[in-house]
């Protein structure tokens, strides 16, 4: 075993060793054990199933939530020479039969899933004719009503053991408080408690807050101070565009890159960034999962992320090569207010989205009981309009629906071309000769697309033009009567945004939405958002201490380099002196208000008056210890 473990990790990936942990997780999986990996950002999860998997004879299912993030995996493994293949909203029902009977039948070794997928009776059926040799489950904060990206249709996950009960799990997440990780074990049905565990400290990594009117004039300075590449987070697309233009008219080389833009684009901007072309790329939290650059030397967050979870793992972009790296957070109070309307609009009441999935069939003339499986294109303005609804509330009434497995969003332009040939390779042979104007295309497309007569393979067609020498649009046409013919199968790249029914529609009615559950929800986001304000606010805590206790890590020492230790460590006082003072203070105004000479009366004498002014001076400047008006001091947490 450790031969193959070695050769494996060598063979694809070039590495010579494991990093701390992933081999013990490896040998866990290996030995049969339901496994709970906790790894940070950038911590190297993948691995931990990827490579039993291929020590193993068989098939690995792997259930993530992330389709971005799933074609990224799956195409980083076929550059490996590893088949894999995915199964999403989206693929024709002719690329999903094909997919699956590949996986049944064929050579590939990683079949990725969304939850949604999972359950359905096409792939339960599939899966218990599959040798699957590891089920692994990413993203598995998500099963947790207390994770902050709960997805029920994960809770159903653990039904597919009973089709095959002898293989093991494995979890996988960068983001889970203690209350999550023992809910993880629990959905999942693990046989026993085989759980691993990384701190999540990141001593190389420095975290900053910083409250700011001048946001783009402080991001000026940061990119200006910080030599390497970075990534400057924000809310909403337009400001990608907005804030990358003002960097680049400050000789910054920079660029803009979010959901929206076709795939192409998105393929330009993110290569470009990641051979350092462009230095400072600007994104909403499309960009980063996936994308493995370790010497990313900051990430700037221009908005408020909606919870510690969320920041934890964006900022964790940053300094994976284990380089000095800074996390730095620009806030002001209209940022705070903004967060809280954001959290308000997240939540449309359960009659809402009710109201919504009601509109929404209609809308596409679907009769209770049809739908599913069917993509349709969707305009959200054009829907929202015709309905006289607000387009963010039915945004978000949508995402509640996508979250609760009825409903599949994807953007514009997600899906390439694809062709696949329907007619075996003697057959089409035939055709050849028998349609010589076709000869010399067919044969262009076997020699540009290797894999044509097994599985859907992604073209562009501007591409096929230029070796053809003809127009994008004949190409086009050819593809089309060629279609027609049932000689290959041709799927136009999407243009619009699409949903998909992944369940048949029902009456609004009949909908599975709880409002106990939505209300709990609901407060579980509150309470998340809650930490995040109290993060940026805090000013007496350390940094990397807040994050680390909020996932449960209570032992840990000062980082001694965040804008907290820096401040502290201005006063000319050490860590034991600054929390000793700082506790008697505390421990003093909270029973009483007093006025400053009345304060450093009544603190004890062994500390000199000197160090109780400099500590009760930093609090006031911190607003820990606010002053009424009568001139007295209170504390305020």
């Amino acid at each position: 075993m450790e031969l193959n473990l070695q050769s494996v990790l060598l063979k694809h990936w070039g590495y010579a060793s494991f990093r701390p942990l992933q081999e013990d997780i490896i040998r866990s999986v290996l030995e049969n054990h339901d496994t709970l990996a906790l790894l940070p950002t950038g911590g190297g999860k993948s691995i931990c199933y990827q490579v039993p998997a291929l020590v193993r004879d068989g098939i690995c299912i792997v259930v993530t939530p992330l389709i971005a993030l799933m074609k990224d995996q799956i195409q980083a493994l076929k550059n490996k020479g590893i088949p894999a293949v995915g199964v999403y909203h989206g693929l024709s029902k002719m690329e999903l039969d094909i997919a699956i009977d590949n996986c049944v039948y064929g050579q590939v070794k990683f079949l990725y899933l969304s939850p949604e997928r999972l359950t359905t009776d096409l792939i339960r059926s599939r899966i218990q004719k599959m040798k699957v040799n590891l089920l692994a489950v990413d993203e598995a904060h998500c099963i947790s009503q207390w994770g902050y990206d709960f997805r029920p249709p994960y809770l159903r996950i653990a039904e597919i053991r009973e089709f095959i009960p002898a293989t093991p799990v494995i979890a996988l997440t960068a983001t889970a408080t203690v209350n999550v990780v023992g809910d993880i074990q629990e959905k999942l049905a693990f046989k026993d408690q085989k759980v691993f565990r990384k701190s999540f400290e990141r001593k190389n990594l420095t975290y900053m807050v910083f409250h700011e009117e001048d946001k783009l004039g402080r991001l000026l300075k940061i990119c200006q101070k910080q030599t390497g590449v970075g990534i400057v987070y924000v809310r909403n697309r337009k400001k990608t565009r907005e804030i990358s233009e003002f960097l680049k008219n400050n000789q910054v080389a920079a660029d803009y890159y979010h959901a929206g833009l076709t795939t192409m684009e998105r393929d330009l901007k993110q290569n470009a960034w990641m051979k350092e072309r462009t230095r400072v790329i600007v994104s909403t939290n499309a960009f980063g999962m996936g994308i493995d650059k370790p010497n990313v030397r900051f990430v700037v967050h221009m908005d408020l992320p909606d919870s510690p979870e969320a920041y934890f793992q964006e900022a964790g972009r940053a300094g994976r090569d284990e380089k000095k790296a800074f996390a730095v957070l620009l806030y002001n109070n209209s940022d705070i207010i903004d967060l809280k309307k954001s959290h308000e609009q997240s939540f449309p009441s359960v009659d809402y989205i009710k109201l919504v999935y009601n509109c929404l069939g209609n809308y596409f003339q679907l009769a209770q009981g049809s739908g599913r499986d069917q993509s349709l294109e969707f305009d959200l303005i054009a829907f929202s309009a015709n309905y006289d609804l607000d387009p963010i509330l039915v945004f978000n009434a949508m995402k509640f629906l996508e979250k609760d497995g009825y409903l599949a969003l994807s953007e514009a332009m997600t899906n390439p071309s694809r062709i696949l040939f329907t007619l075996d390779k003697e057959d089409l042979y035939r055709f050849q000769v028998a349609n010589p104007r076709y000869d010399a295309f067919v044969k262009l497309l076997l020699r540009s697309y290797p894999g044509l007569f097994t599985e859907f393979v992604k073209i562009r067609e501007q591409d096929v033009a230029n070796r053809a020498n003809i127009t994008v649009e004949q190409t086009e046409k050819i593809l089309n009567e060629l279609h027609r013919m049932n000689i290959l199968q041709y799927e136009k790249q999407n243009k619009k945004p699409l949903i998909t029914w992944v369940e048949e529609r029902i009456s609004s009615d009949s909908l599975r939405i709880s409002k106990e559950n939505h209300a709990e929800r609901r407060q579980f986001a509150r309470k998340r958002l809650d930490a995040m304000v109290e993060y940026v606010q805090s000013s007496h805590t350390c940094r990397s201490i807040f994050l680390l206790a909020y996932f449960g890590e209570r032992k840990t020492m000062k980082c001694g380099q965040c804008d907290v230790c820096l401040d502290i460590r201005e006063l000319k006082l050490s860590d034991l002196e600054f929390d000793t003072l700082r506790q008697m203070i505390r421990k003093t105004l909270t029973v009483q208000s007093y006025r400053l000479e009345e304060l450093v009366e009544v603190l004890p004498t062994t500390i000199t008056e000197k160090k109780i002014l400099k500590v009760i001076r930093w609090l006031k400047d911190h607003g820990s210890i606010p002053e009424e008006p009568d001139g007295k001091l209170r504390w305020q947490d």
